[in-house]
């Protein structure tokens, strides 16, 4: 058990040494993160405490001075793992700067980077991770920062990265759930009903929320609203306002919008874009 309760309080930052990253200096207790992806890595450090989450089918707990990664795309949830809660730091990284760090490390093109799920227990790297996500948090020597973050990113990828699995040939099913997710995100302004994307599919509404569901872990609402989370990040970067941003990403107001914001990010979005 940590001497310290933590309090529910959470920090989104960026800096122009790691370009389209998101960073997260946090504490949790009483959150709970809802399943969700990142279209980034997701490469926390476990400072204090200890972090529970469901990642790939299975329930896993990081505690201080490890590393909870998670690949982009992946669905995933987070809430404490003990009754004091857990800090941590967290690195979004953009898939393209990974990939890209890793042809400069291979010296040559790679295939998109994927790390096995679990826990890394790596003391060296959450220390290296530690202390370039606190160079970069300072804003001092910009020199400094960035060596250390390209120091602990190439660290991480010569360690733990694989190349990711290929995918197998898309049977039916694929073929199916695929197209859904098409009329979902085609506009997400647009009104869609089960039915719709069902018959897009050749399925009845049965077969297609089921068949849907077994393929992401979640209802074809709820997929849609994370893609819309997703989508309004690079508005909210921008400046743009939480109104504009919530109606252009096809939520009813800005109180939904919030709220499942919240739920993914651990704040609300327009402290998310102030910081």
């Amino acid at each position: 058990m940590t001497a310290h309760r933590f309090q529910d309080s959470a920090r989104y930052w960026r800096t122009p040494l790691l370009p389209g990253a998101d960073l997260l200096t946090a504490e949790y207790r009483d959150h709970e993160f809802s399943p969700h992806w990142h279209d980034a890595y997701t490469i926390p450090v476990i400072v204090a405490g200890a972090e529970g989450y469901r990642y790939r089918g299975s329930n896993y707990v990081a505690e201080a001075g490890s590393i909870p990664i998670i690949n982009p795309g992946e669905l995933h949830t987070g809430s404490k793992a003990i009754e004091d809660g857990w800090r941590y730091r967290v690195i979004y990284a953009p898939v393209d700067y990974i990939r890209d760090l890793a042809d400069e490390i291979a010296g040559k093109p790679c295939d998109m980077p994927w790390f096995e799920p679990g826990v890394i227990r790596d003391i060296d790297l959450a220390q290296r991770l530690m202390h370039a996500h606190r160079l970069l948090e300072s804003g001092g020597d910009p020199l400094a920062g960035e060596a250390a973050m390209l120091d602990a990113l190439s660290t991480l990828l010569a360690r733990y990265s694989q190349t990711q699995p290929e995918a197998a040939r898309l049977a039916t099913d694929d073929v199916r759930v695929a197209t859904m997710q098409e009329c979902l995100t085609g506009d997400l302004t647009a009104s869609v009903t089960l039915a719709e994307i069902a018959r897009a599919a050749g399925l009845s509404a049965f077969h297609a929320a089921r068949l849907f569901a077994q393929a992401t872990g979640m209802p074809p609402h709820a997929w849609r609203n994370q893609v819309r989370l997703q989508r309004a990040l690079g508005p909210l970067r921008a400046g743009v306002s939480v109104t504009e941003v919530a109606a252009a990403s096809g939520f009813t107001d800005q109180s939904h919008f919030t709220r499942h914001f919240r739920r993914m990010f651990g704040v609300p979005p327009g402290r998310w874009q102030s910081n």
